[in-house]
């Protein structure tokens, strides 16, 4: 898990929010970590470097 956190809020319709968490749910993970797996496979996926230290995160 990484040490610091950041806010990232997202747009999207009720019905795919209220069905992303009941299946969330249905697996015993938040929708957080779900989120977090999605973003980390993607940059994976696209070989990006996320580990890198940022100084100056802008």
């Amino acid at each position: 898990m990484e040490n610091k956190t950041a806010r990232f809020t997202v747009l999207l319709d009720p019905r795919k929010k209220k069905a992303f968490e009941q299946l969330c749910a249905s697996q015993d993970l938040t929708p957080s970590q779900v989120v977090r797996q999605l973003i980390r496979g993607y940059l994976e996926q696209h070989d990006v470097d996320f580990m890198q230290h940022d100084d100056n995160p802008d």
